[in-house]
């Protein structure tokens, strides 16, 4: 027979599986990546700023571009990674 106590006994242990806590590592690592992303096109905005403003040297913005690159290539890879993934999810059958 289920009692009141029973089932707020029943709440109290169920509400502490699905409470939000630590985000799974992998999320975190995406998470992290995306702002490593973020800063890296801030930094070619500042260095592509102080270039044009003569603060900077031509050479330094190359290799900061050259940089913005290949994070741009590994951000696309990921995306694309992650909608194949999605798309096999889809596939599946119910």
């Amino acid at each position: 027979m289920l009692t009141s106590l029973n089932a707020a006994n029943a709440y109290s242990a169920a509400k502490g599986a699905v409470a939000p806590g630590q985000p799974a590592p992998a999320v975190q690592a995406l998470s992290n990546a995306a702002e490593d992303f973020a800063a890296e096109m801030g930094k070619v905005d500042q260095v592509a700023t102080g270039t044009m403003t003569g603060q900077i040297e031509t050479q330094r913005l190359v290799q900061t571009l050259a940089e913005a690159e290949v994070a741009m290539e590994t951000v696309v890879a990921i995306r694309d990674k992650v909608v194949e993934a999605y798309q096999e999810i889809l596939r599946m059958p119910v």
